[in-house]
């Protein structure tokens, strides 16, 4: 039976869930209709333009969280909390390693010419956002922007291999070592002031306070 929608909002994470299992090819109108339980009338309905608005939809639902929920604290706030943030964001949206990043795994076939700009643009920011959060803090220009690459390519690559092993330990734990390798660097800045560890296993607790919406 369909189920009854009223809302683009109710619409769109129950897509995304379908693209994230099956990605794009994979996820046919049918296999969209029965895995959410909507109706293909409402799925028209609210996406005129087919699987590719989905997609599109979905892409920007997704910039949009990180956008405030991780890339705006770094860029805007103190530094060192919107790094402590980022740590427990990600841990959250990603459910420590059970869901895939849906733009990562656009990027890694054949959609990413179909949706190119929207994928560089959230890689890149996050990477700048985070090298501008180190620089702040007192971390040399050059060394905070191939931290802040690594970084990132380390959270993308815990994501691909938990999922490929089916061990979500995996990305909790090559969280954990993305932060403590920062935790030195942080710890001391120019100005010889201690400030905050970001160490993220003593932050995990306050994560699982509550899921972020999505």
């Amino acid at each position: 039976m369909a189920r009854s929608v009223l809302e683009r909002d109710d619409v769109i994470p129950l897509v995304a869930e379908v693209f994230r299992e099956l990605g794009y090819e994979g996820a046919s109108l049918n296999e969209i209709t029965e895995r959410t339980g909507i109706g293909k009338g409402s799925l028209y309905h609210f996406f005129p333009g087919g699987k590719e608005q989905m997609a599109a939809e979905i892409l920007d639902h997704v910039d949009k969280w990180f956008v405030e929920h991780v890339f705006e604290p770094l860029e805007r706030g103190e530094p060192c909390d919107g790094i402590a943030n980022m740590w427990q964001s990600v841990d959250s949206y990603f459910g420590s390693g059970r869901r895939i990043c849906l733009i990562g795994a656009f990027a890694l076939d054949e959609t990413r010419d179909r949706f190119a700009a929207r994928i560089r643009t959230y890689f890149a920011r996050w990477i700048e956002a985070l090298r501008g959060a180190l620089t702040r803090t007192g971390v040399e220009a050059s060394v905070a922007g191939q931290l802040a690459e690594e970084i990132v390519g380390g959270i993308q690559g815990a994501l691909v291999l938990t999922r490929g092993l089916g061990d979500g330990s995996i990305f909790s734990r090559s969280l954990e070592r993305l932060a403590r390798g920062l935790t030195p660097l942080l710890e001391v800045g120019d100005t010889g002031q201690v400030t905050r560890s970001l160490r993220f296993d003593d932050q995990r607790s306050v994560a699982r306070r509550g899921a972020y919406d999505r």
